[in-house]
């Protein structure tokens, strides 16, 4: 498949410390769980891709595509890299063709997202056949001043990767790499009312309290998936 090229718009990262272990028992065999102050971590991420299209087809012609995700922090082969455990989104062509032709485990949702007077409302509630339901209601905003991601050890940590990987429904292991510039992220403050995208993924709720940034974005060039291994999940 040819590369994508996108936006990511109005990210929301909810970012919890867990348990290593917890983690790593949701992960396929040649992923290690990567640290940060002696923690595995968990993030949800609202957000809004915009202008999605293959790679040299003028913006205009990209479509939005309002998304949801579950990562963690992981490395490979020592490099740092995020793994997602689920990815919902809005449009039942556009999450067909991710699974068909990106292999990557998308799963239809009704979603919308709208800046609301300085704030951003989301909500997201999962309408994929046979799949577990998940749903995700509130909003979020930006606070205090912009950080630099790279000069932030935490906010280095969480989003400064260039990779990511996935579990295809197959079971293989597979592996994209993006391409764009340094995050800048800002503290947020949020009000979530409802949030089952962790149970829905086989995790309790976390006794920490999450960590939150905003960004307003940036632009992404996602070159394709990649097979690199046929290990099935680790259920240890």
């Amino acid at each position: 498949m040819v590369p994508l090229e996108m936006g990511w718009r109005h990210l929301l990262f909810e970012n919890w410390p867990v348990d290593p272990a917890i983690v790593d028992a949701h992960l396929p065999d040649r992923l290690a769980v990567d640290e940060h102050d002696g923690s595995a971590w968990l993030s949800a991420v609202p957000f809004t891709n915009v202008a999605v299209r293959p790679a040299g087809v003028p913006r205009q012609f990209g479509i939005r595509l309002p998304e949801l995700n579950l990562r963690t922090y992981v490395t490979f082969d020592g490099e740092p890299t995020v793994y997602f455990f689920s990815l919902d989104a809005k449009g039942v062509a556009s999450v067909l063709g991710a699974r068909l032709f990106h292999h990557l485990p998308y799963y239809y949702a009704r979603i919308s997202l709208e800046p609301r007077e300085g704030r951003i409302a989301f909500s997201s509630r999962r309408r994929h056949p046979g799949a577990r339901p998940a749903e995700y209601e509130g909003a979020y905003w930006p606070t205090g001043k912009p950080i630099s991601a790279p000069d932030d050890p935490l906010a280095r940590f969480l989003v400064e990767r260039y990779s990511f990987f996935t579990e295809a429904p197959d079971g293989t292991l597979r592996r994209t790499d993006v391409d764009h510039e340094p995050w800048v992220l800002y503290p947020a403050e949020t009000e979530v009312g409802t949030n089952t995208l962790l149970s829905a993924n086989g995790f309790a709720t976390p006794e920490s309290e999450p960590t939150y940034f905003y960004s307003p974005g940036l632009d992404v060039r996602a070159h394709a998936s990649e097979r690199v291994g046929n290990d099935k999940r680790n259920r240890r």
